[in-house]
């Protein structure tokens, strides 16, 4: 397949005018097949990648079963989100072996987003910073659990989040490093116990602000110490409501357009119209598109990741070329993948999606097969 005359996402993180060549499921130097896509006034961006979403459709990763997470996969790979990372919740061990074995037997499809790993939030985070997590369902850092999980995922569990001034953390976090990517989640660590955790190797920040105490002039805390820390990736949901518009643009400044991974934190109500919702073991109640709980807690977020990278670059001004290496290359980084994701770029999956000026989706390429073509 040769794709024509659209403005192309390059590996320098700029739009050039270009044909995309695909060979059987990758993009490629040469195509055996002249079959033509014209894309005139299109701009072809990689397919996104959502490191942090827990469901949409009505349907949550959390629920242990597998026909749900396809419906997920196929409604985020219409979307343009051609890769996810199913994301736990706390929940008591057996309910957690059943969530992490669900993910485990799901099976990448042309027309479903393809897993690229599982993303363990809790059950190592301080209960006063737990946000609609179960109390009962938390515990201390245990490796021994994670390498459990490990074992009944084959090998898929990819990021553990921990808040690091539990007991056990730091050592924890020194072991899990050397295996798994470390994300502090979930905490209400001072500046002091932060910088330890990142000196231990924790080199990611779960949802940046949410679920974490604020800065303060005297107190830095866990955002003081990450905004002067080089290697540390911030996670940030630009859904309009977890994160002000001037917060956002500051995080941008401070970490730079590599350290920045736009996510979706993407609950069961996305997709889906206002209503009552279950996150977990939570009522939660959904409202002109904002999830919460009872006592008003907000509660994931009812947006899907093309939303998001729309939302940054339309509302709160964020370049388009930074947005979008946020929701693709970036994420590919810490996901591990990026050898075979992340970019329009020879050898990698030729998953690509295609938008115009305003970032509608107009076609989306799932393993180098158009799966929507919504072209006049």
């Amino acid at each position: 397949m040769v794709i024509k005359n659209a403005q192309v996402y390059t590996e320098q993180f700029r739009f050039e005018e270009q044909d995309i060549l695909v060979e059987g499921s990758c993009f490629a130097d040469s195509a055996s097949e002249q079959e033509m896509v014209y894309a005139d006034d299109l701009y072809a961006i990689p397919g996104l990648i959502d490191i942090h979403l827990h469901g949409a459709v009505g349907c949550d990763f959390s629920d242990g079963d597998v026909k749900g997470i396809e419906q997920i996969a196929e409604y985020e790979a219409f979307h343009g989100i051609t890769t996810i990372m199913p994301t736990t919740m706390s929940q008591q061990e057996k309910e957690m072996e059943k969530t992490i074995q669900s993910i485990a037997s799901y099976k990448n499809h042309k027309k479903r987003a393809d897993v690229a790993g599982i993303y363990m939030e809790g059950p190592f985070m301080a209960k006063e910073r737990r946000g609609v997590h179960k109390e009962e369902n938390l515990q201390l850092p245990d490796m021994s659990y994670v390498e459990k999980m490990q074992k009944l995922s084959k090998g898929k569990v990819k990021i553990v989040t921990v808040a690091p001034e539990l007991k056990g953390a730091i050592d924890f976090i020194k072991e899990g490093s050397k295996d798994y990517r470390i994300s502090i989640a979930h905490t209400a660590a001072n500046y002091e116990s932060s910088k330890e955790a990142f000196a231990a190797g924790a080199v990611q920040l779960t949802h940046f602000f949410n679920g974490m105490a604020p800065f303060n002039h005297r107190e830095p805390g866990i955002i003081g110490a990450a905004m002067e820390n080089d290697s540390c990736m911030a996670e940030l949901i630009c859904d309009e409501f977890h994160i002000h518009p001037t917060v956002i643009n500051m995080t941008f400044r401070i970490f730079g357009a590599e350290r920045v991974i736009l996510v979706s934190d993407s609950m069961r109500a996305t997709g889906m119209q206002d209503g009552q919702y279950m996150l977990g073991e939570h009522q939660v109640f959904v409202t002109d598109g904002v999830a919460r709980m009872k006592d008003g807690t907000l509660a994931g977020s009812t947006r899907n990741l093309m939303d998001c990278l729309k939302i940054a670059v339309t509302e709160m001004k964020i370049p388009v070329e930074t947005a979008i290496r946020s929701a693709t290359y970036n994420p590919a980084v810490a996901a591990g993948i990026v050898d075979k994701y992340g970019s329009i770029a020879t050898g990698k999956k030729a998953n690509a999606v295609f938008v115009d000026e305003d970032l509608n989706v107009v076609m989306v390429m799932k393993d180098g097969k158009i799966i929507r073509n919504d072209w006049d």
